[in-house]
């Protein structure tokens, strides 16, 4: 970043040399401050991207385990019914506990799968946000150095080129707001 900034700096010095420019020195300017705002959010929506891909993970481990349980639960039940035991009526209260965990475990699972789903959505969504977010960056960096050379060249044409590559970059940027 103090790259471009030193650059940028550089470029007005040669502005003021040539007057006929300040407007792609400001143009240059402001395509700079672009960049480092989109370049920001990027990096915050990978952050966020990261953060929800861990609780995806998470989810459908916490998923998995109450999954395991639940067969565990059935397996118990199941071997209380067929092992002879001394005591039949606690061998069938052990059973029937163990019935009614699996049951239980049964119900959280639906829970839990639900909720890892919706996650896993939220996840989907702010991966396509940081998507936009880098073609967006991506575009502003070309618009950026087209625009320069305007200085070095003299020739509007590029300076014209760099704005259109510009509004395309901050469309694509802005457009991550209107993703569902």
């Amino acid at each position: 970043m103090s790259e471009e900034l030193h650059e940028l700096q550089e470029h007005a010095e040669h502005a003021r040399e040539h007057p006929d420019l300040a407007p792609v020195t400001i143009t240059m300017a402001v395509l700079a401050v672009l960049v480092a705002t989109v370049s920001l959010l990027g990096h915050r929506t990978h952050t966020e991207e990261v953060i929800l891909q861990n609780k995806v993970t998470d989810q459908w481990s916490y998923y998995q385990a109450k999954n395991i349980r639940m067969h565990t639960d059935e397996l118990f039940a199941d071997l209380a019914g067929v092992i002879a035991s001394k005591d039949g009526e606690a061998a069938a209260k052990f059973q029937e506990k163990a019935r009614t965990e699996a049951d239980r475990y049964k119900d959280d699972k639906k829970e839990l799968e639900t909720k890892a789903r919706e996650l896993e959505q939220e996840f989907a969504l702010t991966h396509r946000k940081a998507d936009r977010f880098d073609l967006g960056e991506v575009f502003l960096e070309v618009a950026l150095v087209i625009t320069s050379i305007t200085l070095l060249s003299g020739k509007r044409i590029f300076w014209h080129a760099g704005m259109l590559i510009a509004v395309a970059g901050a469309l694509i940027a802005a457009s991550t707001w209107l993703l569902h």
